[in-house]
């Protein structure tokens, strides 16, 4: 994007530092180390000036430094702006799951998606959470999208998976595979398509997306040989969908759906359940890959893999991920706002300015 619209579309981006024992600090700090980035938003890491400190020494990162704030507000563009949440010492255990890294996590999601709720940020990007360690009385959930679903009233969200060569969200998300076929309704199906569809349109510009839909079953069912789900449910909310203008086709049997490249001629593709969407999905983009909350009233992203513990504290870890879910707030954010003005009708305030000429 140029200077111009740069400037006028600022982005300042939240960044909630994850679980300090994994990789977060790595690939937050290798982003931001490339002072180039700083040229298209302002970044807000809530976090610990001790752990970023911590990990600096680690990476050999001597030159860089956080600009410490006390509030978003403060933030300065062109400078790594960090907001202290964690203000008491953390042990790092490096590759270890731990309470205190899981409270750490919270307490930075927690202030993050409170500034967001209040537009003083205007996109979140979230570092890997450890799903077990961050459990709690006030974190009860599978993970980020459920919880970030409940805190801002969506009804329905969708887990979708962003990367260069596909966009592929799932029906069922964070749940055993038993539970599955109980879930997959005509109506869930319906939701989740008006989702997909207004997030291509919206928060990637495309005009008149076309989507992909899988079947449950091995080979789609087999027109009702393998399963009757296809035949009961699928099918007929591909056609109620696409009857409502939503240009939706399907049911495809994901192998050979993948193994023919089949995802080149669509702009979304929607999964039944996680396996079937995020197997081929990170086959393809693992290291580039990027988790995209559609259907919230705010913008988050994530990079689509985990803590890697493995690779804590080895200064192997790769922040392409990471950089790419920034890269996608932003061009969302900017999305989203460019939307608004376009459909934003002057005529009406035109009308209204007359009206009040004429009867004044």
């Amino acid at each position: 994007m140029e200077q111009a619209d740069q400037q006028k579309f600022p982005v300042r981006v939240g960044i909630s530092h994850g679980d300090v024992n994994g990789i977060s600090y790595e690939i937050i700090l290798k982003t931001l180390n490339d002072t180039r980035i700083l040229d298209f938003f302002t970044p807000v890491v809530y976090g610990s000036s001790k752990v970023a400190s911590y990990y600096k020494k680690l990476l050999n990162f001597n030159e860089f430094n956080f600009h410490v704030i006390r509030s978003a507000n403060q933030a300065l563009p062109g400078r790594a702006n960090l907001l202290n949440i964690v203000k008491e010492e953390i042990r790092i255990d490096m590759g270890q799951t731990t309470d205190d890294a899981g409270r750490a996590a919270f307490l930075s999601l927690e202030a993050a998606t409170g500034d967001l709720q209040k537009g003083q940020i205007d996109a979140l990007v979230t570092a890997p959470i450890n799903k077990q360690n961050i459990q709690s009385r006030d974190f009860s959930f599978p993970g980020h999208t459920e919880y970030l679903t409940r805190k801002f009233g969506a009804g329905e969200s969708l887990m979708l998976m962003v990367s260069n060569q596909v966009r592929i969200g799932v029906i069922t998300g964070h749940v055993p595979l038993r539970e599955v076929p109980g879930m997959v309704s005509r109506e869930l199906i319906l939701a989740k398509l008006s989702i997909l569809d207004q997030a291509l349109r919206v928060d990637f510009g495309i005009r008149k997306p076309r989507i992909a839909v899988f079947g449950l079953n091995p080979h789609a069912g087999d027109k009702g040989v393998i399963g009757q789900e296809e035949q009961q449910v699928i099918i007929p909310a591909i056609k109620q969908a696409f009857n409502q203008g939503i240009l939706a086709f399907g049911p495809y049997a994901a192998d050979g759906f993948f193994g023919s490249s089949s995802f080149n001629h669509f702009d979304g593709i929607l999964a039944m359940f996680h396996d079937q969407g995020l197997i081929p999905f990170k086959t393809l983009s693992f290291k580039s890959g990027v988790n995209y909350t559609a259907g919230l009233p705010v913008v988050r992203t994530s990079p689509a893999h985990g803590t890697a513990f493995d690779l804590a504290g080895k200064n192997l870890a790769s922040p392409d991920a990471f950089r790419e879910s920034v890269y996608l707030a932003i061009d969302i954010a900017r999305n989203r706002r460019m939307h608004s003005e376009l459909t934003s009708d002057p005529l009406d305030a035109g009308e209204a300015d007359t009206q009040d000429i004429e009867t004044g």
